[in-house]
């Protein structure tokens, strides 16, 4: 049986790396800097995340990054592929899985 703190670990999808894979386990941030209820921005960010896929549960991997500061990163979300700048992944929160 693994280790407790390492199957707690949950991280922003947007501090990943190539290869990275994970299961979403919240969209939206957990902490008011990710997320401020009086932000239009965070609310309509997180309704376009959640209609592409990032659903709780759904199985994420990092496919590319760009060239430029690593931004924006292509993500796989369950059997689709979508563009993401890295401020956007911020506010997918994964539990990575390990390799």
């Amino acid at each position: 049986m693994s280790n407790a703190s390492e199957d707690d670990h949950i991280m922003p999808l947007g501090h990943g790396h190539k290869g990275l894979k994970g299961i979403v386990t919240s969209v939206g941030g957990t902490d008011n800097a990710a997320r401020q209820s009086d932000d239009p921005f965070s609310e309509e960010l997180e309704r376009r995340l959640l209609e592409i896929g990032f659903v709780e549960g759904a199985e994420v991997e990092i496919l590319h990054e760009g060239f430029i500061g690593k931004d924006p990163i292509a993500v796989r979300v369950d059997d689709m592929s979508v563009a993401l700048r890295r401020r956007e992944a911020n506010a997918i929160m994964i539990r990575p899985l390990k390799a």
